[in-house]
């Protein structure tokens, strides 16, 4: 028997025999000079849609050699192999490029892991019903605070406004300066609401979120081209829900072609554990310089808080810092508390 020891010569070490004459591997990984630029569709179970050069959609799954960073709908990413778009054909992802904002959520307040919903939206639209179901205000806080923390601007879309007035939900909102668009069933129909929302939506990419039976994806399939509507619910007539007819993010053009709109599965609850307050003031840049007074790790919402003098002084309208701080309670409490 060979025995093994610090006085053992390199002639004495047995290697494992080769027989196919396989290279060693190497930590050097190709460049793929010759990818192409795609933009991310949908994701269903691994593998993405994309479009290619604007015009070709092609299927595709994810290189090893990116690990365990995986792209979502909005990514901009890079593809190799079969680019020919035909039925059973399969690409690979090799990169992914740096994303310009990214909206995340948790599944609740106290869930550590996060999942990116959507990369590179310029703009949050928050879809809610003015009634059957009733308006959530807390629900609409939430996604204010995840656009500002990602960096998107937000746009308030109210719908059904034929069965209530919509003053009360913009009076709520009146101090934080929101675009807003108010529709009803009828506009829907005729095509008018869908033409005022579009106004909001040219030239960039908006993310739509709201929680079910709002009539978010029947208003996104009035905003695009025939032939590309998604399937819609109906609300329960006695709970008020709606049943989740879309389950995973899709992103679609606007007819125009200047513009693209992300439809994001309905959604009961959106945790914002990830949150960093930091953030969520410079949603209120007036506010900004009156924090260089604050403490350390200062909550602004606090006895020792430089905001109240500064708002005292006036520099700032009291009703702004009090929209700020509602938004910075809404990490602190459960949505339907």
């Amino acid at each position: 028997m060979r025995r093994y020891g610090k006085n053992t010569d390199e002639d004495d070490i047995r290697q494992r025999p080769n027989p196919k004459g396989n290279r060693p591997r190497t930590t050097i990984r190709p460049k793929h000079e010759d990818a192409s630029e795609g933009f991310v569709l949908t994701v269903d179970r691994g593998r993405l849609t994309c479009l290619l050069d604007g015009r070709v959609t092609i299927h595709a799954m994810k290189s090893r050699e990116l690990g365990r960073k995986a792209a979502v709908v909005g990514d901009r990413v890079w593809i190799v192999g079969d680019l020919s778009g035909k039925k059973d054909t399969l690409a690979r992802i090799v990169r992914i490029e740096e994303r310009r904002s990214v909206l995340r959520r948790t599944a609740d307040d106290d869930d550590p892991y996060e999942r990116v919903v959507v990369a590179n939206a310029d703009q949050l639209a928050i879809v809610t019903a003015l009634a059957d179901p009733e308006p959530r205000p807390r629900m609409i806080d939430r996604c204010l605070v995840a656009a500002y923390d990602a960096g998107l601007e937000p746009l308030l879309v109210l719908t059904k406004s034929d069965l209530t007035s919509a003053d009360k939900i913009l009076e709520i909102y009146s101090t934080f300066g929101l675009n807003y668009v108010v529709t009803n069933r009828e506009e829907l129909a005729t095509g008018d609401a869908a033409e005022r929302v579009r106004e909001r939506l040219n030239g960039r990419i908006t993310a739509f979120v709201g929680h079910s039976g709002v009539g978010k994806t029947t208003l996104v399939n009035s905003l695009v081209a025939k032939g590309r509507q998604r399937a819609t619910g109906v609300v329960n007539s006695v709970t008020g829900r709606g049943r989740h007819t879309t389950t995973s993010a899709l992103a679609l053009p606007l007819p125009s072609g200047d513009g693209w709109v992300i439809d994001t599965p309905g959604v009961r609850s959106f945790g914002l554990h990830h949150v960093d307050p930091s953030r969520v003031i410079l949603a209120f840049p007036e506010l900004v310089p009156g924090t260089e007074g604050c403490p350390r790790a200062c909550s602004h919402d606090e006895p020792d808080c430089a905001l109240d003098t500064w708002v005292e002084e006036g520099h700032a309208d009291p009703a702004r810092l009090y929209s700020l701080r509602r938004l910075l309670q809404t990490r602190e409490r459960r949505e339907g508390d």
